[in-house]
């Protein structure tokens, strides 16, 4: 008999279970906020859905703490049990747990633990029944045996519902060796024998070294449609199948809390995406065109004279035009909506507000704009953190938002749209807007500035970028260590981005974050460093600049600067920098790129200057190793490498340099 790996389908259902999980907080949170009640329709079709993924996959223990959720649905969408503000929130820990659970099937850790089994009493709790306590050690759900003894007999219905008893012995059958023997005390005579029903049931004998979580998992779609006991054979040898864990508590010594784990964490950077079928059909599409094409081009090769050069002509610009096309098309398919990013925010909005003492009203717009799926797995963290910000320091409680004459809802704004080729995402609210003397104060005692007199509001507001800058006058669990501004714009400037602030005292700021499309090509300045070619991201270049000799200064140890808009920059030569032989030493035969990157300028020095191209980049990393100062590489139309400089990380080693 054929064995199939249900392990190659895990994956799709991880996906899939955590857009259900999505669905069902989305609709629970709307349910909290006076929804409407067929919502717990579509909350009990997410959770069946996942328990019966649970119990194909094997994973029992998630199918079980499933299965307590259902049933308290149930209720609720038969009317037997009213929503209330208590029952969401047992639902929304539920769906936390849920996440847990699949963060630990991901990495392959035990599925339950003993803030779970508390949970899944708690949930059988709410409908009023009372499980059993979890097994003694002897009878342990890991337990493995050389050999079970099986018994297995279908209640009536268990056919009409689509399951198979034969599937399931020859599931059984491929654990190990088995024996079956049918029951017949139950066949009636041939006058009452009704085809819908199965009057038989079995004696089985499996045979080999199996899981008692195995086998149960065989049966675990049928679990309340049989009578099953399952016990190791006389004789078998019983031990652990796994490392053992600690032996459940006693539910009433448990927290009732199980050990939140954070949206963002659980959904771990996924290796597929989905795509729309309109975007297969418009690439098959694409492609077709370009068969045809080159059935075109391809009679010039053995029929060509100069009285055809004109339709040579239109067959290579045909031949552009649809590449072009393709690259468009495959690029769109990397494209998703941010809303797989937005709607994490409802949720934590939620619970901020609660805990903090404010009334949130979260806004969100433009959902549906699409960017590059690595930037959309990268961008969720500085979000998160922007998000918690808002809401603990610019947001006031609704005493003092009175006080200000201002409603009690605080407006948290999440805006997502296209601009000028990039994408440009705004965090806004009607706070309180940045502390500007709070904020000068905590520089000038830092030492991060001499005086206040004089500095831009854009001044002062970069000042919270700065590494362990904080205003707070008490560290909570949620900020005030002044970690987490620093690292947000250096996430954002590693994906290319920029970021910015515009506040105004008593009515609130928005940070603005401008990110590229995509990480998979971008735009460059190809550039010439002792004959090597570099690419130089044209989104980092402020301007490109030919220094005269006088206008370079000299300083201790041999650093290099120059004038640039009322500013002093360094210079870095790439040929120093990278090790490159035979380049141009006398600055005014190069060419200085003054770039930004991670907050600062610096001014690259280059021999000469190519002109501007698309790159798609490749991994250095991946083919290579990783290199300080690059990103990746590229190929040249000649099919020469160009490496693609790192602007974000040469200009955090000369902050490094002078600091040291």
């Amino acid at each position: 008999m054929s064995t199939v790996s249900l392990a190659q389908f895990h994956q799709t259902f991880f996906d899939e279970s955590h857009e259900g999980l999505d669905a069902m907080e989305t609709a629970l949170l709307a349910l909290d906020g006076g929804g409407d009640k067929e919502l717990v329709h579509g909350i009990f079709r997410a959770a069946h859905s996942i328990k019966g993924g649970a119990a194909t996959f094997g994973f029992p223990d998630m199918a079980a703490f499933t299965h307590e959720a259902e049933s308290l649905l149930d209720e609720l969408r038969d009317g037997r049990r009213a929503i209330d503000a208590g029952i969401v929130e047992l639902l929304l820990r539920s769906v936390d747990c849920l996440r847990g659970m699949f963060a630990r099937a991901q990495s392959g850790q035990p599925l339950a633990d003993a803030a779970s089994e508390a949970l899944r009493h708690e949930l059988a709790a709410a409908v009023g029944r009372s499980l059993a306590p979890a097994a003694a050690p002897a009878r342990r759900a890991d337990d493995a045996s050389t050999g079970w003894a099986i018994s297995f007999r279908p209640h009536k219905g268990m056919l009409a519902g689509g399951n198979d008893p034969l599937r399931l012995l020859r599931e059984l059958a491929e654990l190990g060796e088995l024996k079956a023997e049918a029951e017949l005390d139950r066949l009636p005579g041939f006058e009452a024998l009704d085809p819908s029903e199965c009057h038989l049931g079995w004696r089985l004998e499996l045979r080999g070294d199996v899981a008692r979580a195995a086998v149960k998992g065989v049966f675990d779609w049928v679990e309340d449609e049989c009578d099953l006991s399952i016990e190791p054979l006389p004789g078998a040898e019983v031990h652990n199948a796994h490392v053992p864990v600690a032996a459940a508590e006693p539910v009433a010594a448990q927290s009732s809390a199980p050990k939140a784990v954070p949206r963002e964490a659980a959904s771990a950077e996924s290796g597929s995406v989905r795509v729309a079928i309109d975007k297969i059909d418009s690439l098959i599409d694409l492609v077709g065109e370009l068969v045809i094409t080159q059935s075109m081009l391809d009679t010039f090769r053995e029929d060509f004279d100069a009285s055809r050069l004109e339709m040579l002509q239109q067959g290579l610009a045909q031949l552009a035009r649809h590449t072009r096309l393709l690259q468009e098309s495959v690029m769109g398919i990397r494209m998703l909506p941010i809303a797989s990013v937005f709607n994490r925010f409802p949720r934590m909005v939620r619970d901020l507000g609660q805990k903090l003492g404010k009334q949130v009203k979260l806004e969100l717009v433009g959902e549906q704009t699409e960017l590059d799926k690595t930037v959309l797995e990268k961008i969720g963290d500085p979000l998160v953190h922007l998000v918690r910000n808002a809401i603990d320091h610019g947001l006031e409680t609704p005493d003092r938002r009175r006080a200000a004459g201002k409603g009690d809802v605080g407006t948290l704004r999440l805006e997502a749209s296209h601009r000028n080729g990039s994408i440009v995402v705004e965090i806004s609210d009607d706070g309180a807007g940045l502390n500007r003397e709070a904020i000068v104060a905590k520089a000038l005692q830092r030492g991060l500035i001499a005086s206040g007199d004089g500095l831009t509001d854009d001044a002062v507001a970069d000042l919270i970028f700065q590494p362990g800058f904080s205003t707070a006058a008490v560290t909570t669990d949620l900020s005030g260590r002044g970690v987490g501004m620093d690292v947000v714009r250096r996430n954002v400037v590693d994906l290319g981005g920029s970021i910015g602030i515009r506040s105004v005292a008593g009515k609130g700021s928005v940070f603005t974050i401008t990110l590229p499309l995509t990480l998979a090509i971008i735009d460059g300045l190809t550039a010439v460093v002792g004959g090597e070619h570099y690419i130089v991201p044209l989104a980092s270049i402020v301007e490109t600049v030919q220094l005269r000799d006088q206008q370079l200064r000299t300083v201790t140890g041999g650093g290099e600067l120059f004038h640039f808009r009322d500013a002093w920059l360094p210079v870095l030569r790439l040929q120093d920098a990278f090790g490159c032989g035979g380049g141009k030493r006398a600055i005014e035969q190069g060419l200085v790129i003054v770039v930004e990157g991670d907050g600062g300028r610096v001014g690259l020095f280059v021999d000469e200057l190519i002109g501007q191209q698309q790159a798609v980049v490749k991994s250095l990393e991946a083919n290579y190793r990783r290199v300080a100062g690059i990103s990746g590489a590229t190929i040249l139309a000649d099919g020469s490498v160009a490496l693609i400089v790192d602007v974000a990380g040469l200009s955090r080693r000369m902050t490094r340099r002078r600091a040291a």
